[in-house]
This record gives structure tokens, sequence and C-alpha cells, in this order.
């Protein structure tokens, strides 16, 4: 009896469609882990059609989990870009940073030169530490938007760069540079 058991699993390793249904679990195992539940939801479903019981019952598991993480992302659909928007701010200020970033990465794709999307960069970059990249969304939404300035000046998600002169200089520009960048300045022993 042992000795049928012992040819029943070598003959179930010997099985192509069993080798087969391993590397898809395997696979999508991986994309789940990786939070690619649209990726992973096929190749479970590959695994449940496969020879192996125990396999297709881990894989029902996964499969369930990503059907219940696509019902709860599917369920999130956006009327307009400044609601989207909305939904990723109010992720930020719950402290959920990285499934903010995903959703304002979404909207830079989506609306890649929309001020208050790169403004949004900025301050999520900011809260999350990483300054330089801060600096570099807020100017960008500076340009597509200079009144965002004033915002900026009394927003608390750029605390982290109150005492920092490149900030100051983002939000309290000198009127001489713009104006000369404007196409020149007025000079006074100049006569119009």
């Amino acid at each position: 009896m042992a000795q049928k058991a012992v040819s029943k699993k070598s003959s179930l390793a010997d099985d192509p469609r069993v080798a087969q249904a391993l590397q898809s679990y395997e696979a999508g195992l991986r994309a789940l882990q990786e939070h690619k539940f649209e990726k992973a939801k096929p190749l479970l479903q590959k695994v449940l059609a496969g020879p192996s019981k125990e396999l297709a019952d881990r894989a029902l598991v996964h499969l369930n989990t990503c059907n219940q993480h696509l019902e709860r992302t599917g369920a999130t659909q956006f009327k307009s870009v400044e609601e989207h928007f909305d939904f990723a701010v109010s992720l930020m200020n719950v402290g959920d940073y990285v499934t903010a970033r995903e959703h304002i990465d979404k909207l830079l794709k989506q609306a890649p030169k929309t001020d208050f999307v790169v403004y949004g960069l900025a301050a999520l970059d900011c809260v999350t530490g990483h300054v330089e990249d801060s600096l570099k969304h807020l100017d960008e939404a500076l340009r597509l938007n200079p009144n965002l300035r004033y915002q900026a000046r009394n927003d608390s998600d750029f605390q982290n760069l109150a005492e920092d002169p490149r900030f100051t200089e983002l939000l309290y520009p000198d009127p001489g540079a713009e104006a000369e960048a404007a196409g020149g300045s007025f000079r006074e022993d100049e006569s119009y």
C-alpha cells in the first residue's frame, strides 16, 4: 500500500499538467504578493482546472483574496479627476501614503499637467520625507498655477520644508526676477 502512494506521487510529479498548474500557482502567488490582483486572478483560475486537488484548494483561498481586493478597488470609480484627487488626499490625511501615492500616480498618468495633482504629489513627497522630489514637484505645480503659492504658504503638509531656503524662494519669489523673466524691466533712467 505504501508503494502505491509513492508511485502515485511520482506519477503526479511527472505529469506535465501538474507542473503547469504549479507554475501558474507560483506566478499567481507572486502577483498576489505584489498586489497585482488583475494579473493573479487568471493564473490562479488556471490552477483550479488543474489535476491537483491540494493545489486547487490553496489557489481557491488566494483567488478569494484577489476577488475581495478587486471588489474593493472596483467600488471606487471616480466621476472626475477632482473626485479621484479628493480620495487620494483623504488617504494622505489618514496616513495611508502608499495607497495615496498609487492614486496620485494614476492621476498623473490620466492628467499629467493638472496643477493640483502635481501640487498633491509635492505635498505627499514632503510628508514622506522626499524633500528633493517635493521641491521639484512644487516648482512644477507653481509654474502651472502661480496662485498655489498662497495655499502652500499655509499648508501644514509642507512644514518639513519651512526652514529650507529653496522652499522660501519658491513661495516668495523676487518680484524683480519675475518681471525680467516676463520680458524686461522698467528702469527709471529710460524714457518711453
